[in-house]
């Protein structure tokens, strides 16, 4: 089971991340109706970003 642990806690933090970025990306278009498109591509790439890190620890760490 340890041997796992690193990937259910990295799939955690990519999880955990993957809402804060919706969370706080809703309340900016929610703020500024007009810049949706530039928050859209912004937080895709921060998505990208947090999930990359589960598939790190999957290929890297193995």
């Amino acid at each position: 089971m340890s041997g796992s642990l690193h990937i259910g806690l990295a799939a955690l933090g990519a999880a955990i991340a993957v809402g804060l970025i919706g969370m706080k990306a809703s309340d900016a278009v929610g703020r500024n109706p007009s810049a949706s498109t530039k928050i859209l591509v912004q937080s895709i790439l921060a998505i990208a970003f947090a999930e990359a890190i589960v598939f790190y620890t999957l290929f890297l760490v193995k």
